[in-house]
């Protein structure tokens, strides 16, 4: 029988509602929440911080925390906790195993240096993208993108192009799961008018985007199908609205792009 110290608050509801069958390991998901709990703008953190942030008891986090430091994942400094580069195994681990992503990146940085912009690639992971491959021009978000960085799907280019491979019940079921908040004045949070952009979307093959995701952020973004003609994926290009209209970049980089999303459609075609 579990003791109270085993009883981790705000894991038994979450846990029951999200348990899909006995095979749920609930040890499993909360060391995830502990290696969650660390992000940039928390990089090193206490004990008592990690098991609020985790949703665990103090005596659930050190074990497991003691544990990550046994296995070389977190190290511990004073009272502070923070990850080790070890963590990046576990990243790249998805990243080694699809190695046809690799194919992408010469195209990528073609395409980059000939528009003169930042190329990314992503794959949708629930209701968000998730940035797979990255080419960066420059810096023009105030959020730092990089490889595994995450931005919410309904209102990003690449996410609005992934979100038009779905078939409508997944696309509904998703749009439903998502936190359709104002992230500027333009963002779109209508489930009606974002499906009708969406149709708009697998209609005409690309997406655009008019800072909706972040004032002065433009993009567009091409998919990446596998064999089938599934889209597994997204490649954009984005800029700055103040140096390129959302218009210039439909007329000058939409040709180019869909060029490269063929390209590498192709290559992945021929692997998978």
């Amino acid at each position: 029988m579990a003791s109270q110290a085993d009883h981790e608050p705000g894991t038994p509801q979450g846990a029951a509602a999200e348990k899909p069958s006995d095979s749920y390991v609930q040890s499993f998901a909360r060391g995830l929440s502990v290696i969650r709990a660390f992000n940039a703008q928390h990089p090193a953190q206490t004990l008592t911080e990690i098991a609020q942030a985790s949703g665990l008891t103090r005596a659930g986090a050190r074990r497991i925390l003691l544990t990550l430091v046994g296995l070389g994942y977190v190290q511990a400094d004073g009272r502070l906790f923070r990850l080790t580069p070890k963590i990046l195994d576990l990243g790249f681990a998805y990243l080694t195993s699809m190695p046809f992503w690799n194919l992408a990146e010469p195209i990528m940085e073609a395409l980059s240096q000939s528009v003169h912009e930042s190329c990314s690639i992503s794959v949708l992971d629930g209701t968000e993208v998730v940035y797979v491959l990255r080419v960066p021009a420059r810096k023009i978000m105030t959020i730092n993108l990089s490889i595994g960085s995450r931005l919410p799907a309904y209102c990003s280019s690449m996410g609005r192009v992934l979100l038009a491979g779905l078939d409508d019940a997944e696309l509904d079921r998703v749009l439903l799961a998502s936190d359709l908040r104002q992230r500027t004045s333009r963002t779109v949070t209508d489930i009606g008018e974002l499906k009708t952009l969406i149709a708009g979307i697998r209609a005409q093959g690309w997406a655009q985007n008019d800072q909706e995701l972040e004032e002065g952020l433009v993009s567009v973004a091409a998919p990446i199908r596998n064999r089938a003609r599934q889209v597994i994926g997204a490649i954009n290009i984005s800029g700055q609205a103040n140096r390129t209209s959302a218009q210039q970049m439909v007329e000058r980089f939409v040709p180019p792009l869909l060029e490269a999303s063929e390209k590498i459609s192709g290559l992945l075609q021929l692997r998978t």
